[in-house]
Protein backbone atom coordinates (compact mmCIF):
# COMPACT_ATOMS: atom_id res chain seq x y z
CA UNK A 1 0.00 0.00 0.00
CA UNK A 2 0.93 3.86 -0.37
CA UNK A 3 2.70 5.26 2.63
CA UNK A 4 0.88 8.33 2.39
CA UNK A 5 -2.12 5.77 2.89
CA UNK A 6 -1.03 3.98 5.82
CA UNK A 7 0.05 7.41 7.62
CA UNK A 8 -3.44 8.59 6.77
CA UNK A 9 -5.40 5.27 8.58
CA UNK A 10 -2.26 5.71 11.11
CA UNK A 11 -3.61 9.31 12.23
CA UNK A 12 -7.25 8.30 11.50
CA UNK A 13 -7.06 5.42 14.23
CA UNK A 14 -5.00 8.46 16.44
CA UNK A 15 -7.52 11.30 15.98
CA UNK A 16 -10.65 9.15 16.84
CA UNK A 17 -8.99 7.25 19.78
CA UNK A 18 -8.03 10.77 20.91
CA UNK A 19 -11.21 11.81 20.32
CA UNK A 20 -12.88 9.00 22.63
CA UNK A 21 -10.29 9.57 25.43
CA UNK A 22 -10.99 13.12 25.73
CA UNK A 23 -15.00 12.37 25.88
CA UNK A 24 -14.32 9.78 28.63
CA UNK A 25 -11.65 12.11 30.78
CA UNK A 26 -14.46 14.82 30.90
CA UNK A 27 -17.48 12.57 31.66
CA UNK A 28 -15.34 10.51 34.43
CA UNK A 29 -14.08 13.77 35.79
CA UNK A 30 -17.39 15.30 35.82
CA UNK A 31 -19.08 12.05 37.99
CA UNK A 32 -15.64 12.17 40.31
CA UNK A 33 -16.20 15.83 40.94
CA UNK A 34 -20.27 15.41 42.06
CA UNK A 35 -18.61 12.39 44.40
CA UNK A 36 -15.92 14.92 46.25
CA UNK A 37 -16.53 17.35 48.77
CA UNK A 38 -15.50 20.88 48.39
CA UNK A 39 -12.01 21.75 49.08
CA UNK A 40 -10.70 18.47 48.33
CA UNK A 41 -7.77 19.75 45.50
CA UNK A 42 -8.76 17.84 42.51
CA UNK A 43 -10.40 20.66 40.19
CA UNK A 44 -10.71 21.08 36.17
CA UNK A 45 -7.33 22.06 36.27
CA UNK A 46 -6.51 18.30 36.26
CA UNK A 47 -7.43 17.74 32.90
CA UNK A 48 -5.48 20.71 31.43
CA UNK A 49 -2.51 18.93 32.92
CA UNK A 50 -2.85 15.69 31.59
CA UNK A 51 -2.87 16.48 28.49
CA UNK A 52 0.16 18.86 28.83
CA UNK A 53 -1.56 21.83 27.33
CA UNK A 54 -1.25 24.76 30.70
CA UNK A 55 0.10 27.30 28.24
CA UNK A 56 -1.95 27.27 25.52
CA UNK A 57 -4.85 27.36 27.90
CA UNK A 58 -4.02 30.22 29.84
CA UNK A 59 -3.35 32.05 26.56
CA UNK A 60 -6.90 32.23 26.36
CA UNK A 61 -8.62 31.97 29.70
CA UNK A 62 -8.39 33.77 32.76
CA UNK A 63 -9.85 31.70 35.13
CA UNK A 64 -9.80 27.43 35.19
CA UNK A 65 -13.57 26.21 35.48
CA UNK A 66 -15.78 23.78 34.42
CA UNK A 67 -17.51 26.18 31.69
CA UNK A 68 -14.08 26.81 30.31
CA UNK A 69 -12.13 23.63 30.22
CA UNK A 70 -14.81 22.18 28.96
CA UNK A 71 -15.00 24.69 26.00
CA UNK A 72 -11.23 24.31 25.94
CA UNK A 73 -11.40 20.70 25.22
CA UNK A 74 -14.38 19.64 23.44
CA UNK A 75 -15.53 22.39 21.38
CA UNK A 76 -12.46 24.99 20.63
CA UNK A 77 -11.46 24.44 16.95
CA UNK A 78 -8.46 26.23 17.34
CA UNK A 79 -6.65 23.53 19.95
CA UNK A 80 -5.61 21.04 18.14
CA UNK A 81 -6.20 18.62 20.81
CA UNK A 82 -9.57 19.32 21.72
CA UNK A 83 -12.52 16.70 20.67
CA UNK A 84 -14.05 18.89 17.65
CA UNK A 85 -10.43 19.15 15.98
CA UNK A 86 -9.21 16.05 16.77
CA UNK A 87 -13.06 14.52 15.09
CA UNK A 88 -12.35 16.99 12.29
CA UNK A 89 -9.10 15.50 11.86
CA UNK A 90 -10.17 12.04 11.80
CA UNK A 91 -13.02 12.83 9.04
CA UNK A 92 -10.27 14.41 7.05
CA UNK A 93 -8.35 11.47 6.80
CA UNK A 94 -11.02 8.74 6.26
CA UNK A 95 -12.40 11.24 3.48
CA UNK A 96 -9.17 10.71 1.46
CA UNK A 97 -8.81 7.13 2.46
CA UNK A 98 -12.40 5.76 1.05
CA UNK A 99 -11.29 3.37 -0.91
CA UNK A 100 -9.42 1.02 2.06
CA UNK A 101 -12.10 1.17 4.56
CA UNK A 102 -15.79 -0.05 4.47
CA UNK A 103 -18.36 2.54 2.83
CA UNK A 104 -20.13 1.92 6.58
CA UNK A 105 -17.08 3.67 8.50
CA UNK A 106 -17.13 6.47 6.22
CA UNK A 107 -20.49 7.07 7.14
CA UNK A 108 -20.14 6.11 11.11
CA UNK A 109 -17.11 8.92 11.21
CA UNK A 110 -18.70 11.85 9.00
CA UNK A 111 -22.13 11.56 11.13
CA UNK A 112 -20.09 11.36 14.43
CA UNK A 113 -18.79 14.76 13.01
CA UNK A 114 -22.02 16.24 11.98
CA UNK A 115 -24.10 15.31 14.95
CA UNK A 116 -20.84 16.98 17.26
CA UNK A 117 -20.37 20.06 14.73
CA UNK A 118 -24.45 20.47 15.33
CA UNK A 119 -24.36 20.38 19.18
CA UNK A 120 -21.04 22.37 20.21
CA UNK A 121 -23.25 24.77 21.92
CA UNK A 122 -25.34 22.29 24.21
CA UNK A 123 -22.10 21.61 26.30
CA UNK A 124 -22.67 24.52 28.46
CA UNK A 125 -25.32 22.85 29.89
CA UNK A 126 -24.13 19.71 32.46
CA UNK A 127 -27.18 17.93 31.44
CA UNK A 128 -26.63 17.86 27.60
CA UNK A 129 -22.35 17.61 27.65
CA UNK A 130 -23.42 14.61 29.48
CA UNK A 131 -26.03 13.51 26.35
CA UNK A 132 -23.31 14.83 23.90
CA UNK A 133 -20.21 12.79 25.10
CA UNK A 134 -22.23 9.68 25.30
CA UNK A 135 -23.28 9.96 22.03
CA UNK A 136 -19.67 10.43 21.19
CA UNK A 137 -18.41 7.50 22.75
CA UNK A 138 -21.26 5.28 21.33
CA UNK A 139 -19.64 6.63 17.73
CA UNK A 140 -16.13 5.65 18.44
CA UNK A 141 -17.03 2.62 19.81
CA UNK A 142 -19.27 1.61 16.53
CA UNK A 143 -16.51 2.31 14.38
CA UNK A 144 -13.80 -0.13 16.29
CA UNK A 145 -16.58 -2.72 16.43
CA UNK A 146 -17.78 -2.51 12.72
CA UNK A 147 -13.98 -2.26 11.25
CA UNK A 148 -13.27 -5.42 13.46
CA UNK A 149 -15.81 -7.21 12.21
CA UNK A 150 -15.97 -5.64 8.27
CA UNK A 151 -13.07 -5.08 7.23
CA UNK A 152 -9.77 -7.98 6.53
CA UNK A 153 -7.44 -7.80 9.00
CA UNK A 154 -4.82 -6.61 6.43
CA UNK A 155 -1.93 -4.21 6.24
CA UNK A 156 -4.11 -1.54 5.91
CA UNK A 157 -6.17 -2.77 9.41
CA UNK A 158 -2.76 -3.40 10.99
CA UNK A 159 -1.66 0.28 10.60
CA UNK A 160 -5.27 1.24 12.45
CA UNK A 161 -4.51 -0.52 15.14
CA UNK A 162 -0.94 0.89 15.12
CA UNK A 163 -1.94 4.45 15.80
CA UNK A 164 -4.84 3.28 18.38
CA UNK A 165 -2.66 1.41 20.60
CA UNK A 166 0.29 4.07 20.20
CA UNK A 167 -2.67 6.74 21.48
CA UNK A 168 -3.76 4.42 23.79
CA UNK A 169 -0.69 3.81 25.99
CA UNK A 170 0.11 7.40 25.57
CA UNK A 171 -3.24 8.37 27.29
CA UNK A 172 -3.13 5.81 29.75
CA UNK A 173 0.51 7.10 30.58
CA UNK A 174 -0.88 10.46 31.00
CA UNK A 175 -3.68 9.76 33.23
CA UNK A 176 -1.48 7.79 35.68
CA UNK A 177 0.23 10.87 36.20
CA UNK A 178 -2.64 11.96 38.11
CA UNK A 179 -1.28 9.86 40.58
CA UNK A 180 1.07 11.40 41.00
CA UNK A 181 -0.58 13.69 43.28
CA UNK A 182 -2.37 10.82 45.04
CA UNK A 183 0.89 9.69 46.02
CA UNK A 184 2.49 12.85 47.27
CA UNK A 185 3.39 12.76 51.34
CA UNK A 186 1.95 16.94 51.14
CA UNK A 187 -2.05 16.19 50.47
CA UNK A 188 -4.35 16.88 52.69
CA UNK A 189 -5.87 14.70 55.24
CA UNK A 190 -8.90 15.22 52.99
CA UNK A 191 -7.69 13.76 50.08
CA UNK A 192 -6.04 10.58 51.91
CA UNK A 193 -9.63 9.95 52.95
CA UNK A 194 -11.41 10.23 49.57
CA UNK A 195 -8.41 8.22 48.23
CA UNK A 196 -10.32 5.12 47.06
CA UNK A 197 -12.93 7.00 45.14
CA UNK A 198 -10.24 8.50 43.29
CA UNK A 199 -8.40 5.89 42.11
CA UNK A 200 -11.76 3.71 41.22
CA UNK A 201 -12.62 7.35 38.94
CA UNK A 202 -9.43 6.39 37.22
CA UNK A 203 -10.14 3.07 36.47
CA UNK A 204 -13.58 4.18 35.15
CA UNK A 205 -11.94 6.81 32.91
CA UNK A 206 -9.61 3.84 31.39
CA UNK A 207 -13.22 1.64 31.32
CA UNK A 208 -11.24 -0.72 33.40
CA UNK A 209 -13.55 -1.32 37.00
CA UNK A 210 -14.94 -4.65 36.28
CA UNK A 211 -11.76 -5.92 34.58
CA UNK A 212 -9.72 -4.73 37.73
CA UNK A 213 -12.33 -6.31 40.35
CA UNK A 214 -12.40 -9.36 38.22
CA UNK A 215 -8.47 -9.74 38.50
CA UNK A 216 -7.92 -8.33 41.46
CA UNK A 217 -9.92 -9.67 43.67
CA UNK A 218 -9.61 -7.27 46.37
CA UNK A 219 -10.39 -3.45 47.19
CA UNK A 220 -9.53 -0.47 45.64
CA UNK A 221 -5.74 0.54 46.35
CA UNK A 222 -3.37 3.03 44.54
CA UNK A 223 -0.43 0.26 44.37
CA UNK A 224 -2.35 -2.49 42.56
CA UNK A 225 -4.39 0.26 40.26
CA UNK A 226 -0.69 1.66 39.05
CA UNK A 227 0.52 -1.78 38.42
CA UNK A 228 -2.77 -2.71 37.14
CA UNK A 229 -2.75 -0.23 34.54
CA UNK A 230 0.75 -0.42 33.75
CA UNK A 231 1.38 -4.23 33.66
CA UNK A 232 -1.61 -6.32 32.86
CA UNK A 233 -0.87 -7.58 29.51
CA UNK A 234 -5.12 -8.92 28.82
CA UNK A 235 -6.55 -5.50 29.62
CA UNK A 236 -6.77 -3.24 26.14
CA UNK A 237 -6.41 -0.37 27.81
CA UNK A 238 -2.73 -1.21 30.08
CA UNK A 239 0.54 -0.01 28.74
CA UNK A 240 1.95 -3.30 28.56
CA UNK A 241 -1.18 -4.41 26.28
CA UNK A 242 -0.93 -1.54 24.14
CA UNK A 243 2.70 -2.37 23.49
CA UNK A 244 2.15 -6.49 22.87
CA UNK A 245 -0.44 -5.08 20.23
CA UNK A 246 2.14 -2.77 18.54
CA UNK A 247 4.75 -5.39 18.62
CA UNK A 248 2.32 -7.88 16.94
CA UNK A 249 1.13 -5.23 14.17
CA UNK A 250 4.78 -4.26 13.08
CA UNK A 251 6.38 -7.70 13.06
CA UNK A 252 3.54 -8.42 10.37
CA UNK A 253 3.79 -5.14 8.45
CA UNK A 254 7.10 -5.33 5.76
CA UNK A 255 10.43 -3.32 5.94
CA UNK A 256 9.99 -3.01 10.26
CA UNK A 257 13.92 -2.42 10.70
CA UNK A 258 15.23 -2.64 13.92
CA UNK A 259 11.73 -1.71 15.15
CA UNK A 260 10.84 -5.38 16.78
CA UNK A 261 13.96 -4.57 18.74
CA UNK A 262 13.07 -1.42 20.14
CA UNK A 263 9.78 -2.48 21.54
CA UNK A 264 11.01 -5.39 23.53
CA UNK A 265 13.05 -2.91 25.07
CA UNK A 266 10.44 -0.44 25.57
CA UNK A 267 8.24 -3.38 26.89
CA UNK A 268 11.15 -4.73 29.09
CA UNK A 269 11.44 -0.96 30.66
CA UNK A 270 7.46 -0.98 31.41
CA UNK A 271 7.64 -4.18 32.71
CA UNK A 272 10.89 -3.33 35.43
CA UNK A 273 8.42 -0.53 36.95
CA UNK A 274 7.65 -0.85 40.31
CA UNK A 275 5.26 1.77 41.75
CA UNK A 276 5.88 -0.08 45.68
CA UNK A 277 9.15 1.13 45.68
CA UNK A 278 9.04 4.51 43.98
CA UNK A 279 8.35 7.62 45.52
CA UNK A 280 6.05 10.26 44.08
CA UNK A 281 8.14 12.34 42.35
CA UNK A 282 10.04 8.93 41.07
CA UNK A 283 7.03 8.20 39.53
CA UNK A 284 6.16 11.19 37.80
CA UNK A 285 10.06 11.15 36.21
CA UNK A 286 9.19 7.46 35.00
CA UNK A 287 5.89 8.53 33.41
CA UNK A 288 7.46 11.89 31.44
CA UNK A 289 10.43 8.66 30.54
CA UNK A 290 7.17 7.09 29.28
CA UNK A 291 5.93 9.25 27.32
CA UNK A 292 8.70 10.76 25.62
CA UNK A 293 9.81 6.79 24.89
CA UNK A 294 6.08 6.58 23.23
CA UNK A 295 6.86 9.75 21.23
CA UNK A 296 10.19 8.26 20.25
CA UNK A 297 8.62 5.15 18.92
CA UNK A 298 5.90 7.29 16.99
CA UNK A 299 9.11 9.64 15.36
CA UNK A 300 10.28 6.02 14.18
CA UNK A 301 7.11 4.39 12.82
CA UNK A 302 7.10 7.59 10.74
CA UNK A 303 10.31 7.69 9.74
CA UNK A 304 10.11 4.32 8.75
CA UNK A 305 6.86 4.16 6.58
CA UNK A 306 5.58 7.60 6.09
CA UNK A 307 6.90 9.99 3.53
CA UNK A 308 6.45 12.99 6.18
CA UNK A 309 5.59 13.08 10.07
CA UNK A 310 2.08 14.89 10.27
CA UNK A 311 1.38 17.57 13.18
CA UNK A 312 -0.01 15.77 16.34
Amino acid sequence: MLSRSAERLYWLARYLERTENIARLVSVHMNLLMDLPKGVEMGWQQLIRINGSEQEFHEKYNAVNERNVTRFLLTDATYLGSLFSSLSAARENIRTSRELLPDEAWEQVNEMYLFAKDNLDTIVNRRSRVLFLNEILKGCQRFTGLLSGYMSHNHPYRFIRLGRNLERADMTSRILDLASLLLSESRSSEMRQYETILWINILKSLNALLMYRQTMRSRVQGDDVLNFLLLDTSLPRSVSCCLLEISDCINELPNHDGLPDKLVELEAYVQAIDTRQTTQLQLRGILDDLQNKLGGLHGQIAENWFLNTMAE
